[in-house]
């Protein structure tokens, strides 16, 4: 793949940080601030490309299908990252959204030289993940023009998954093997070629936008509340008789009884109380529901 570098506006030199090693540490925090101010606006302009996306995921969910991030140093450690979070805040089990990285464990922590260079790695590791035509597999690269992305995209769409990608070069490589492409043009980094600045900035982003929007639209979310959240520390086991008071509009005590009662299920808890139901009938009932916590009590008040 010849693509010169200086042809990737990540690659190029950023007119006004040419003095940036004689500023003092102010200056320099000033223009990156005033550098970041820019991904917000990159990230506004590609909201309908970024809908679509999400759209696919949520669907993916809806088959029983997962949604897997792949990429490579940084890219790579930002999907391995909201693909870890999303099972604390949303309750999902660890297959159901997953990072790959190239270089593998090793990459999360220190640079795997040559490793992204590998398309055929990048299908392996798909590979290995059993993928299906339910799955929907995300490449992320800030250059756009990553082997081992590159690589993974093409295996996926021979397997029949959706496929979509994040980049932030105007049309990027990537972007050619994907259903559902994204380019988020946040220009030169102060520091030239560093993509964990200002491109990591908006894949951070927009990473955290399909995620979280795929989650709310299977029903992991009531109101502006993780109702499905794992209460696996304290302070999460206070968040979530807390949610339940606030939801049903009972006193602590009683939010502390249900959220027993439903064996710890904020979700359970709240259609049990606003339907006095039972933990079984509950359980069901939000089944039916497709998970949706409104729909399932809803559902009782019209029979």
């Amino acid at each position: 793949m010849n693509i010169l570098l200086e042809n990737l506006t990540t690659e190029t030199r950023n007119q006004r940080t040419l003095e940036l090693d004689r500023l003092s540490p102010a200056a320099v925090l000033k223009l990156m601030q005033e550098e970041d101010e820019k991904v917000s606006l990159a990230v506004k302009e590609k909201l309908g490309e970024i809908e679509k996306v999400v759209t696919c995921v949520v669907q993916s969910f809806k088959q029983g299908g997962r949604l897997i991030y792949t990429g490579a140093g940084t890219s790579g450690r930002l999907g391995i990252l909201d693909a870890v979070e999303c099972v604390p805040t949303f309750g999902t089990g660890p297959d159901m959204v997953q990072g790959l990285i190239a270089g593998g464990e090793t990459a999360i922590r220190q640079a795997v030289e040559g490793a992204e260079d590998s398309g055929e790695q990048g299908e392996a590791d798909l590979k290995q993940l059993n993928l299906t035509h339910n799955d929907t597999v995300l490449g992320i690269a800030a250059s756009g023009r990553t082997p081992y992305v590159i690589g993974a995209l093409k295996y996926a769409a021979r397997i029949g998954a959706s496929t979509a990608s994040l980049s932030c070069n105007p049309n990027a490589e990537i972007s050619k093997y994907a259903q559902y492409p994204v380019e988020i043009l946040t220009g030169a980094e102060i520091l030239t070629g560093s993509t964990r600045l200002k491109a990591g900035t908006a894949q951070k982003m927009v990473l955290n936008m399909i995620s979280t929007a795929a989650m709310i639209g299977i029903g992991k979310v009531y109101s502006n509340l993780m109702v499905d959240v794992q209460p696996t520390n304290e302070k999460l086991v206070i968040r979530a008789k807390s949610m339940i008071s606030e939801i049903t509009g009972c006193d602590m005590d009683t939010a502390s009884i249900y959220y027993e009662r439903s064996h710890h299920q904020v979700k359970v808890a709240v259609v049990m109380l606003l339907a006095g139901l039972g933990l079984e009938e509950a359980q069901q009932r939000l089944q039916e529901a497709g998970g949706f916590i409104r729909q399932a009590v809803q559902h009782h008040k019209g029979e």
